[in-house]
């Protein structure tokens, strides 16, 4: 029996809604006088890209980001996992802890790395998103107050939103905080954060987790509501 072309389009098609397609490589974004180094991963037809921005002591190649990144994938958006400190700059921050806590140096690189996204013109119609932990939540914060309409939407999972400042008032990307239930102290800085963003907003607990949201299930369930909010938010030109 002859296979019409029709069908054999419409298998492809299915075919391509049961796996996803990526493009994925490794770049350098030039800022503040140095290069940062950062991993994108594309699937095809993407509606977005999402740049994750972790805190200090945390990397790109960390096991816990890339399982969010690989969460985000699936749901058919892009990815950049971001260093916001060059190698030499970890050090350094390991020893004296101050680099970690410069949330407008870190807010400064996050505008950068946006703004080549924007520039590379496979990616200009993309929906762009931000991805934040610990004080990484606090530079995407602040970068989305810089950046207003051209970012469509914030997760920070664990993150320091206290520490973006008046820069809370500014946001109007929607935005979801993500707390563990068992990390007292870092939910109710978050609560109060909460309570001063203008925007279409969640605070979202997950019973039971701590900071590192390193329990049973607790990751996939930060991932799973990241994506969610992604899907649901990122606009595609």
């Amino acid at each position: 029996m002859n296979i019409s072309s029709g069908t054999t389009l419409r298998q492809k098609r299915s075919e391509r809604k049961n796996f996803c397609i990526t493009r994925s490589e490794s770049v350098s974004i030039p800022s503040d006088g140095v290069m940062l180094s950062g991993d994108l991963t594309v699937p095809i037809d993407a509606r977005g890209v999402v740049i994750l921005a972790h805190g200090s002591g945390s990397s790109r190649y960390s096991s816990r980001n890339q399982f969010v990144a690989i969460t985000i994938q699936a749901a058919g958006i892009g990815t950049l996992l971001f260093d916001l400190l060059t190698e030499q700059e970890e050090v350094e921050d390991e020893r004296y802890g101050h680099l970690r806590f410069d949330i407008e140096l870190l807010a400064r690189r996050l505008v950068t790395a946006t703004r080549w996204i924007v520039g590379r013109p496979s990616a200009h119609h993309f929906g762009l998103g931000y991805f934040g932990a610990s004080t990484g939540g606090a530079a995407a914060l602040v970068a989305a107050a810089e950046l207003r309409h051209a970012v469509d939407a914030v997760v920070s999972r664990g993150g320091r939103p206290d520490l973006a400042g008046d820069a809370l008032t500014r946001v109007v990307a929607p935005t979801l905080l993500i707390v563990g239930g068992r990390d007292e102290l870092v939910s109710q800085l978050n609560e109060d954060a909460y309570t001063q963003l203008r925007c279409d907003k969640r605070l979202a607990v997950v019973p039971g987790a701590g900071h590192l949201f390193e329990g049973p299930g607790q990751l996939e369930k930060v991932a799973a509501l990241a994506a969610d909010w992604f899907q649901r938010h990122l606009k595609r030109l």
